[in-house]
């Protein structure tokens, strides 16, 4: 199997991890060799709920029995989709409710650059730098980290760049901007929180100047912060919500949400202003559903906030330098890339998945399932302080 997956499957990196999965359940991952590994990284945020959760796994074998694709997205009537949109509509504040679904994360920060350009009639985009949107070439326009997109040029154009928490570059944002995008919390930039009402600032000056603000939940989102969404924390409304990753139970989803007067502009002038085929799939929708009624339903999303305080009580370290995020969305950093890579490579033959943030190589992503237990919490970190041990002791690590 190793064979054909090197011969036959791209990959993403010179070095992939390669671990062959049996199953998992759960909070674990099974490998081919029958060895358990406690997962802290839940499919990079994707498995809200963990893996193969009851709800979502009854959602999808009912659904099976009744259709899967019958036609592109937006023309047939399909109650998955239906009532998942709907149920989001319920828990956002207003004027968000009309909700167009997606493939995937990346595909909603497309559609929703798209719908900003659309309804203002203005070009400009501004981004942040640091900033992690996903992979298409819309995408990737907007991704703050140059070495990243170089080798792709040309991108779309007349995209700007401002600097995450820094009040005195929102005087770049002007009447030529047609949206502002942001993640509300930093992903691969190291898990960055907004700090002085950021968030705030950069909602009252785009209104001033006539721009949409455009708020990239994508991880923060379903739950993660102890929030539906991360936004909620910070007493903002945004005009255009993209979301994915965790809105599946661990299917291939995403979305973007807006008031019905911006979202019905992409019906006409032209016609098919923005499509997909598979978007809204009614099996994936079924999944999703079943995600957001659990997440709403159950104490999960407000036992994130006490699981981040265990989490912060016990990784103490001298070889944790800091501790960043909110919720189960965390990150810590270690004094060097080669320490953290020796942590999570270790961690892993001890049986605990971790995993590396994109742009900050000193970090380590701890983004478990919401349904962790607080045993799997402790049992994981001892793991970790017990490789950090190791590797304070190991000489080849000392300064």
């Amino acid at each position: 199997m190793k064979e054909d997956f090197f011969k036959y499957q791209a990959q993403t990196t010179p070095h992939p991890l390669a671990m062959e999965i049996s199953h998992a359940e759960g909070s674990y991952i099974f490998g081919s060799d029958g060895k358990k590994y406690l997962d802290f990284v839940a499919g990079v945020s994707a498995c809200s709920l963990g893996h193969r959760h009851p709800r979502v796994i009854n959602a999808v074998k009912d659904q099976l029995d009744k259709y899967l694709h019958v036609m592109v997205y937006g023309e047939y009537i399909q109650q998955p989709a239906v009532e998942l949109t709907k149920l989001l509509a319920s828990h956002l504040p207003d004027p968000l409710e009309k909700t167009y679904l997606t493939n995937s994360g990346t595909e909603a920060i497309e559609g929703s650059i798209k719908l900003a350009r659309r309804v203002t009639g203005r070009s400009q985009i501004i981004a942040a730098k640091l900033a992690y949107h996903g992979n298409t070439m819309g995408s990737m326009s907007v991704m703050g980290y140059e070495e990243r997109k170089q080798a792709f040029r040309p991108l779309i154009p007349d995209v700007s760049f401002i600097s995450f928490n820094n009040t005195e570059d929102l005087k770049q944002i002007t009447k030529k901007t047609a949206a502002v995008i942001l993640e509300t919390i930093q992903g691969g930039a190291g898990f960055i929180e907004p700090k002085n009402d950021y968030l705030k600032k950069v909602r009252e000056r785009c209104n001033q100047v006539g721009a949409m603000l455009i708020l990239d939940e994508i991880q923060p989102g379903f739950g993660r912060t102890g929030k539906l969404f991360g936004f909620q924390n910070y007493d903002i409304v945004p005009d255009i919500v993209a979301m994915g990753k965790g809105m599946g139970g661990g299917l291939p989803i995403g979305a973007f949400t807006a008031s019905t007067a911006l979202m019905d502009t992409l019906q006409d002038n032209p016609k098919l202003g923005h499509i997909t085929t598979f978007g809204g799939n009614p099996v994936i929708a079924s999944a999703a559903l079943a995600t957001l009624q659990e997440i709403t339903e159950s104490d999960v999303m407000a036992e994130t906030l006490e699981k981040e305080k265990l989490f912060r009580s016990l990784l103490v370290h001298p070889l944790i330098k800091e501790i960043r995020g909110l919720g189960l969305m965390l990150a810590f950093t270690t004094p060097s890339p080669e320490i953290t890579n020796e942590l999570i490579l270790r961690s892993q033959d001890q049986g605990l998945i971790l995993f590396w943030l994109l742009f900050e190589p000193t970090a380590v992503r701890i983004t478990p399932p919401l349904t962790i237990s607080e045993q799997e919490i402790r049992e994981g970190c001892r793991i970790i302080l017990d490789v950090l041990g190791q590797i304070n002791a190991d000489s080849n690590f000392k300064s």
